[in-house]
């Protein structure tokens, strides 16, 4: 009996424990659930809020951006306000007595870094431009590393110099300065003091005949202007999708930006290729510089602060190549949007302090010329659209509004899309394309702001050529597997993979339908992630 009592009370005792056990784990469960829903309710929720509001203030930010600058080049284009029209522009003729002395003494530089696929159209290009032979000077520039490559532009500028060219062929012993080197050491010659303008061609750009005589006479005959810009015309646009894409936003920065700053200020960004310098304005701006790698706008933004003058031609155009493949279109990215970041942490203090200019200007070149148009563009495209949106599913205490998730972006695109009409069927690859470009865009912006690692680096832009038509029968196909799998893009893989879990949470438990949205674009990250996008370079090249 006693030994039934005592297995009773054992029994019992160990349910008692056992009871006590559970609801101790309740209870810690409980506080654990409270502890969550508090942080989640005092700490994420604000968070996520402030994050929205921050991006919904960026959005205004880019739109108010965006429609002036339509709204300036619009005004150009219905009262005809043409720089032809404004400024004095007489063709340069020789004159009887004095023959081609008439003509001032022009410089034209191509600088080049083993650019064995396109140098022959540069320096061919440059080589036929009209204009009297000996009020002309052709400097090649070369800091190429390939002797093979250093070899064959050598031979190309003594052919052309056995035909009576007045070209010369130049090298430095390192390469100090990447461009903004070659430039300044290109100008030390004695030679180049007999000169009054700089014609500038990166190697893969073909100007017309008659870019000089288009160019050069608004600088011979209005002393204040310093720059004349030419557009930019690509060669290769129609090669694949990735340069369709990059056209509609480069014809949107030269139809919209690069004229609506010449109209309103007269000062934009120098694009570093197809324009025609003052020297004496490099000079009063002092000289080329190569503290970040945008040193095109370094000096752009010097001359400028200087009281010089910008004309931007729309219709004198120059050729040139698009970077058709992933990795060159990034590298190139990188630099254009580290770059001016970068600057504009240098020049911040100068641009206010100056006293040759007006506030108003100050004021643009702040906050139109870098802020909104170089930094806020790029960290709302992808903080916005493709962290935080995503992000807010989490969370249905978050409320967007409706005009922040549609209305802007739809507005933005549309306006972005006017510069090249031809191709508005492809405006929605267009979106997650720049959207996917914008976490580079992104990062290289807080690189320059807090000058990092890449701050510095210089990566020249790789350029094909004519080398895809000559090797045509090229197997892409396998060429393309292999490099797929042979390397990744980790971030946009990351991204990706984030985006679809937010697709998948929103689809099983909201009704806001912003799965439509994010699918198709963790499908853009996960694409671009495995390289399957942009020309893919042949393996004999």
């Amino acid at each position: 009996m006693i030994e039934e009592i005592s297995k009773f009370q054992s029994v019992w005792a160990g349910r008692f424990y056992e009871m006590v056990a559970s609801y101790e784990g309740l209870l810690r469960s409980v506080q654990i659930a409270d502890a969550w829903y508090m942080f989640r309710l005092f700490v994420l929720v604000p968070i996520v809020r402030l994050a929205v509001m921050l991006c919904l203030i960026m959005s205004l930010m880019v739109l108010f951006e965006k429609t002036s600058m339509g709204l300036i080049s619009l005004y150009a284009k219905v009262f005809r306000r043409r720089p032809y029209r404004v400024y004095k522009c007489d063709p340069i003729v020789a004159d009887e007595e004095s023959g081609s002395a008439a003509f001032p003494m022009v410089l034209v530089q191509i600088p080049m870094y083993n650019e064995k696929e396109v140098y022959r159209l540069s320096i061919g290009a440059a080589c036929n431009l009209e204009w009297p032979g000996d009020r002309i000077l052709i400097q090649v520039l070369d800091d190429s590393t390939d002797p093979v490559v250093k070899d064959l532009v050598k031979q190309e500028c003594t052919m052309w110099f056995d035909k009576g060219k007045n070209i010369r062929y130049e090298t430095r012993t390192n390469r100090k300065g990447y461009k903004a080197g070659a430039l300044k050491e290109g100008m030390k010659h004695p030679y180049v003091n007999e000169c009054e303008f700089i014609a500038m061609f990166d190697a893969d750009f073909q100007p017309e005949p008659d870019f000089l005589k288009r160019t050069v006479p608004f600088l011979v005959h209005n002393p204040d202007i310093a720059l004349v810009q030419s557009r930019w015309l690509f060669v290769n646009a129609n090669e694949c999708l990735m340069t369709r894409i990059q056209q509609m936003s480069m014809d949107y920065h030269f139809k919209v930006e690069q004229e609506a700053g010449s109209t309103l200020n007269a000062f934009f960004g120098y694009n570093g290729t197809a324009g025609v310098w003052r020297i004496g304005a490099i000079h009063d701006a002092g000289g080329w510089a190569d503290r970040t790698t945008v040193e095109d706008m370094d000096l752009a933004v010097r001359a400028g602060l200087k009281g010089w003058k910008f004309v931007y031609l729309g219709d004198t155009k120059a050729k040139s190549e698009l970077p058709s493949t992933f990795k060159a279109y990034r590298y190139q990215q990188h630099r254009w949007s580290c770059g001016p970041a970068n600057l504009f942490r240098k020049m911040f203090w100068d641009i206010v302090l100056t006293k040759k200019v007006s506030i108003y200007k100050k004021f643009y070149v702040i906050y139109h010329f870098f802020i909104a148009r170089r930094l806020v563009s790029h960290l709302v495209t992808f903080a916005f659209y493709c962290v935080v949106i995503p992000f807010s599913v989490f969370f249905s205490e978050v409320k967007i509004p409706i005009w922040g998730i549609i209305h802007i972006p739809t507005s933005i695109t549309l306006m972005n899309a006017v510069g090249t009409p031809r191709s508005f069927h492809l405006i929605v690859f267009w979106v997650l394309f720049e959207n996917v470009m914008s976490l580079h865009r992104c990062k290289a912006v807080f690189i320059g702001l807090f000058e990092a690692g890449r701050v510095n680096e210089w990566i020249v832009t790789e350029k094909l050529g004519d080398m895809m038509k000559a090797k045509p029968n090229i197997s892409i196909a396998k060429k393309l597997n292999f490099n797929a799998w042979k390397k990744f893009n980790k971030l946009e893989l990351a991204v990706g993979l984030y985006l679809l879990v937010c697709t998948w949470y929103d689809f099983k438990h909201n009704r806001d339908y912003y799965f439509v949205y994010f699918f198709p674009q963790s499908i853009a990250f996960f694409i671009m992630g495995f390289g399957y996008v942009g020309t893919i370079i042949p393996t004999d090249k």
